[in-house]
């Protein structure tokens, strides 16, 4: 059966045949160090749904992983997605506040111009490279426009999100430590040079997040951890995986050739095909709970305090939830995916993430239905998250 910290070969390129595996073989996969492994779509289900016995604090798990004193360890532990109420209720609150229908249609001008921009420059180059000219630009801009970050500022946040991220891996090495710790130390001083500036001169609050997140609600302000922590998950979260839904689109559209033709005949396919893809090569391939209580589930006692990876790469394929579940039908209706977690923890930023990958989707065929991935495409090769480092095309 699958073990994490020992992956098979060509895991990274195809884990679908060990993730079917694990949910036909052993849907409760118990590894080495004492973590489960749950990967059947009722069971993830079962879990975000009752948050009293299925917890998101994982101090118990990163003290051990990161070093309590660690700038990855006061990071993981502080920010939404690792946090139980209170703090998550307050955090969540503030932040559903900036990302309210009204303000995703004042963003949608910027993001449309934004594409068309990047399209534009990507006419001028030979064999551009779909990532890093195309689709992690989009997030960055829009994320950044939300803190209103100086664009001259915005450089170093990929490789800062890629570096915290990548932190979460199961196996870490320790140029990947310190590289996580580092970053978390950087992005904290830009962010506490913004806030200190956006005390003195606040911004709209309906349209910028920090200044909301300063101001707080009526139930307080965060602590200056509490936020600095959080507007680095915010910049990380709407970074990566938006990244990862608008390559792994292209990427399974150029190997679905009548697919692609269709969706460039009828553009109302295109949110349903977003909805595929998340679902297909979901973005975020595993989230995390820990028991706080003993349960049993399919026969097997696990005992209270146990680190839970929900592979939701695999519950997205399983053919108990899909008809036909390793085929990309971009029609599919309904489409009930967990790319974007449930429960109390579901993916605060999923309006505007589907929002991202339908405009860039829709503009990029428009500009070129008929492009051609070339060679040289690299696999991030990450077990959390799936996407690409580098996707060359030849665009016409």
């Amino acid at each position: 059966m699958l073990t994490l910290a020992t992956l098979p070969p060509g895991f990274h390129d195809d884990p679908y045949p060990a993730y079917a595996a694990l949910r036909e073989r052993a849907p409760v996969c118990i590894q080495p160090d004492g973590s489960v492994i749950l990967s059947r779509y009722d069971d993830l289900i079962r879990v975000y749904r009752d948050p009293r016995r299925f917890i998101s604090d994982k101090r118990a798990v990163f003290g051990p992983k990161y070093g309590e004193g660690a700038p990855l360890y006061a990071h993981h532990t502080t920010s939404l997605v690792f946090n139980d109420p209170p703090l998550h209720t307050r955090v969540r609150k503030i932040m559903v506040g900036a990302l309210t229908p009204r303000a995703l249609a004042r963003l949608r001008p910027g993001l449309e111009a934004l594409v068309e921009g990047l399209l534009d420059r990507l006419e001028d180059r030979a064999t551009p490279d779909l990532i890093a000219d195309f689709a992690s630009a989009i997030p960055v801009e829009i994320i950044g426009n939300l803190f209103d970050i100086p664009h001259g500022e915005r450089g170093p946040l990929r490789d800062w999100s890629l570096a915290i991220l990548g932190a979460l891996e199961p196996v870490l090495t320790p140029d990947q430590h310190a590289a996580g710790n580092r970053a978390v130390v950087e992005f904290t001083a830009l962010l506490r040079a913004l806030a200190d500036h956006r005390r003195r001169h606040p911004g709209d609050p309906e349209t910028d997040v920090l200044t909301r997140l300063i101001a707080g609600d009526g139930e307080g302000r965060l602590t200056e951890a509490e936020l600095y922590q959080n507007c680095i998950f915010i910049l990380n979260a709407g970074h990566e995986t938006t990244t990862n839904l608008i390559g792994n689109s292209l990427a399974l559209l150029d190997r679905h050739r009548q697919a692609r033709a269709a969706l460039c005949a009828d553009p109302a396919l295109i949110a349903p095909a977003v909805e595929e893809v998340l679902r297909l090569e979901s973005s975020n391939q595993f989230g995390n709970r820990l028991t706080a209580e003993a349960i049993t589930l399919h026969g097997r006692a696990i005992p209270a305090g146990t680190d839970l990876h929900l592979c939701i790469g695999a519950a997205n394929r399983d053919p108990r939830a899909f008809d036909d579940p390793d085929t990309f039908r971009p029609e599919r209706q309904p489409n009930r995916h967990l790319a974007f977690g449930g429960g109390a923890h579901t993916c605060v930023g999923l309006t505007l993430a589907r929002m991202e990958g339908q405009v860039a989707l829709a503009r990029f065929l428009a500009r070129f239905p008929e492009y051609a991935l070339a060679d040289g495409a690299i696999r991030s090769n990450r077990v959390r998250f799936r996407g690409y480092t580098a996707l060359p095309a030849i665009l016409r």
